[in-house]
């Protein structure tokens, strides 16, 4: 992009696990945090190209992995990810987050560069706060 002297956008996919310590995972954690910090790094290195880096941090959902992780169904997953969400009414699917890519890779968010935007109902550690 900087050689072809081509403005645009690049979305990187990183995860609520990178914003929160975790009891398991951590190196699936510590790969998300240097998502974060790439992303971060690189947008301010290639903002005076005109290219804006943001990511994506969607909570848990039902996804091929996370069924098969879980050995669950996808409706089991969306039930145990919805409580770590604080919106109720509506379940984190894929295509919510595919909306969060399209906005930050569109025009519409042509001033918007070094954001991680949470796709999370506002993530929670644990339901009984709620």
């Amino acid at each position: 992009m900087v050689d072809g002297k081509v403005r645009g956008s690049i979305v990187c996919t990183a995860s609520i696990s990178a914003s929160y310590g975790v009891t398991t995972g951590t190196d699936y954690s510590m790969s998300k945090h240097a998502v974060l910090g790439l992303m971060r790094s690189a947008s301010v290195q290639l903002a005076k190209y005109g290219i804006r880096v943001n990511s994506v941090s969607p909570n848990g959902l039902a996804t091929p992995l996370t069924e098969k992780l879980l050995d669950a169904d996808a409706k089991t997953v969306e039930e145990i990810f919805s409580k770590f969400s604080m919106l109720k009414g509506v379940v984190l699917r894929t295509n919510h987050v595919a909306d969060a890519v399209l906005f930050l890779a569109s025009n519409d968010s042509d001033f918007v560069t070094g954001l991680d935007l949470r796709v999370d109902g506002n993530y929670i550690t644990s339901d009984a706060v709620i």
